[in-house]
């Protein structure tokens, strides 16, 4: 039967509910966002035809509350629901919920979602259709016994896996056989406390792993089809970073073969609908392929599959739910040129990758030929901890994957989002890795690669326009005498003024001298150098020694933020810290919040002595947790308690130092 949507509604946030609703409305469906109290401003609330609260800002009590959203779908009388990716997507319950109600789920079959998101009862699937798997032991109810027991015939390294959930979460690489009972242990723990489920299996870890998954579309007439494969390579902890479609791996005919086994792969729990097969390939064996998972709902990176077949993903799931068939056979996809997407995150890589957040106060997303933005971002999204931390994705579409990495780069160096620290200089870093430019691709080159990450200093032309901006807002409009004027003049000669500035680890004087078309300026007794600026809006234009920059800016709680030059810097006035006096209290401590989020569990109890490396504080924020531990033994004065929002740098607690531990 086939069935026209008039109201749909789209259960997510963030840039993929704004992505689903530029499809809805392209097809004429009337759009509902549903939002939490933290998204009552957010952009996909904007952009939809109506918007529905559906709860308080923690994601349980919202975008995964069944309920809320049944209420949402019954009150604008939407006919079908598109889950978009996290949250209630693969929800076995949420899609049997709307069935229950006459309402359509835009994805696939309850028994699909349950078959494919138990790991153990996927691999069994699938290899019943002679799909490759990893060898393992994989069967339900396996005791740390049969774990250990059965890892010889399996074969070092082994990788521990949970069989619920994702992410990473509870997976342990094992080389040595004496290492693994502790593994065994620690992941049934991570697991259980992840999924509510400690279920493990067993597989062989493969040497060199390269991540490569192939987009598959159903429809209910009996079509399976697939739109070539993604590279995922580039990941952090499990989490994809950049991907690109095709794979420079693949040659042609284990393109077609591995397309095949995707295919079969849906073909054995009768999906329906978009969906990703993943596989695990090794670069020392690239005609080797081995299945991982399927996940039953559209992926983060499907745009890159999008530029190069040219086909709308999201369309095309609203028509197969809608009960058309679908509108082409296999022999007619066509890959064109290559196409690769860098993922932007609220993220510090400077500290770990700790998440961050703040105010977006400008905004710059690029309009190149040939890129695309996906997006949740607009001026004054305030990025909170209670979300993930990802905010857009940047895409490149481009002939050859040379040039598509050439434009993607150009394409991050015209983003910038003011207000917050992102990634954004980090995957520019990444992307000019002769490995990454080469196609040398592994799931670890990118942690190896991390630590050498290192934020480029601020430069003294970002110093100069971050006291050009500050210079040019205590100009007057209409100055009643030339003393009320920031030039510098003076009977006797020029004054300059001079501007003390903090930036990355540099603090410098600044000294500007003149007007704002015919200026001097010099950074710490350097050199002189010419400058004019104008300030209009958010744009400052500066021109140094000749040389025009245009910068995004922005000022916020004291702070100038500076876009220019393609990176993004935070610019603010000294202000010396307090100097405590070389006392008895010398070697006191305090704990400050590396993260704005939540504090999750408090370690000690207000007045404890500890030692040092005792957890004191556990900050959550963006389903990351920070355990801050005592530097110094110590008695402690808890600040917060269990549950408070607290802010990056935020006192926690402190630890008066002490010699010997109270009795």
């Amino acid at each position: 039967m086939t069935e026209t949507f008039d109201t749909v509604l789209v259960a997510n946030r963030g840039e993929i509910a704004v992505r689903v609703i530029r499809t809805l409305r392209t097809m004429g469906i009337r759009s509902v966002a549903v939002f939490s109290d933290a998204d009552a401003g957010a952009r996909h609330v904007a952009e939809a035809d109506v918007a529905v609260r559906i709860g308080p800002a923690p994601a349980r009590q919202s975008y995964l509350s069944i309920d809320a959203l049944l209420a949402a779908v019954a009150r604008t009388g939407a006919q079908a629901v598109h889950p978009g990716y996290g949250f209630l997507s693969e929800n076995a319950e949420f899609a049997e919920a709307l069935r229950s109600a006459g309402v359509v789920f835009i994805g696939p079959p309850v028994a699909a979602i349950q078959t494919m998101g138990d790991k153990i009862s996927a691999k069994a699937a699938v290899s019943a259709f002679g799909v490759p798997v990893v060898p393992g032991i994989s069967r339900p109810g396996l005791t740390d016994d049969d774990l250990i027991g059965g890892a010889a015939e399996v074969g070092f390294p082994v990788l521990v896996k949970p069989s619920a959930g994702g992410g990473g979460k509870g997976m342990r690489v094992v080389h040595d056989p004496a290492d693994l009972p502790a593994a065994v242990v620690s992941a049934r723990r991570e697991a259980a406390s992840a999924f509510g489920d400690d279920t493990l299996f067993l597989e062989r870890f493969v040497l060199n792993p390269r991540h490569i998954e192939v987009q598959v579309l159903a429809d209910t007439h009996g079509s399976v089809v697939h739109l070539g494969e993604r590279e995922c390579s580039l990941q952090r902890r499990h989490q994809k970073v950049i991907e690109e479609a095709p794979s420079p791996l693949l040659d042609a005919a284990t393109r077609a073969r591995i397309g095949a086994a995707a295919c079969d792969t849906a073909r054995s729990v009768d999906y329906t609908g978009a969906g990703t097969v993943e596989f695990i390939v090794s670069a020392d064996r690239p005609d080797e392929f081995f299945f991982m998972e399927m996940n039953t709902r559209l992926q983060v990176e499907h745009p890159v599959t999008e530029m190069v077949t040219g086909l709308d993903l999201v369309e095309l799931q609203v028509r197969i739910a809608a009960g058309h068939e679908l509108p082409f056979a296999q022999d007619d996809v066509r890959m064109q040129g290559h196409a690769i997407e860098a993922r932007v995150y609220a993220e510090d890589p400077a500290r770990g990758f700790l998440p961050t957040g703040g105010d977006v106060v400008a905004l710059r997303e690029p309009t190149r030929p040939g890129i695309r933005v996906d997006s949740g971002l607009a001026q004054g999204t305030v990025v909170g901890s209670d979300y993930d931390p990802m905010l857009a994705k940047v895409i490149a579409h481009a002939g050859d994957r040379a040039t598509a990495l050439r434009e993607l780069d150009a394409a991050l160096a015209d983003t910038a989002v003011l207000g917050l620290t992102t990634n954004i200089e980090f995957l520019r870093f990444l992307l000019a890795d002769p490995d990454v430019a080469a196609g040398r691709l592994d799931t670890g080159l990118l942690d190896r690669r991390a630590p050498d990450f290192e934020p480029l200093p601020p430069g003294d032309d970002d110093l100069i326009a971050a006291a050009a901006y500050r210079w040019l807002r205590s100009w007057p409009a209409t100055p009643a005498s030339p003393w009320e004027v920031p030039s510098g003049w003076r009977i006797a000669g020029r004054a300059p003024t001079t501007i003390r500035l903090h930036a990355g680890d540099r603090t410098e004087h600044v000294s500007l001298t003149g007007s704002p078309a015919d200026a001097t300026a010099a950074v710490e007794n350097g050199e002189t150098r010419t400058l004019s600026a104008s300030l209009a809006g958010e744009t400052l234009a500066v021109t140094i020694d000749g040389l025009r920059t245009d910068y995004l800016v922005a000022a916020v709680d004291g702070c100038e933020w500076l876009a220019g030059a393609g990176r993004v810097t935070m610019v603010e006035e000294l202000r010396e810290p307090p100097v405590r006096p070389d006392d008895e209290h010398s070697g006191d401590a305090e704990l400050t919040s590396p993260m704005p989020g939540a504090v999750v569990a408090l370690g000690v109890s207000d007045g404890d002595h500890v030692e040092a490396g005792t957890v004191v504080v556990t900050v959550e924020a963006m389903k990351m947790e920070h355990a801050l531990a005592a530097p110094v033994d110590g008695v402690v004065e808890l600040i917060v308690g269990a549950g408070e929002q607290v802010k990056v740098g935020q006192v926690l607690a402190r630890i008066t130092a002490t010699e010997e531990p109270q009795s």
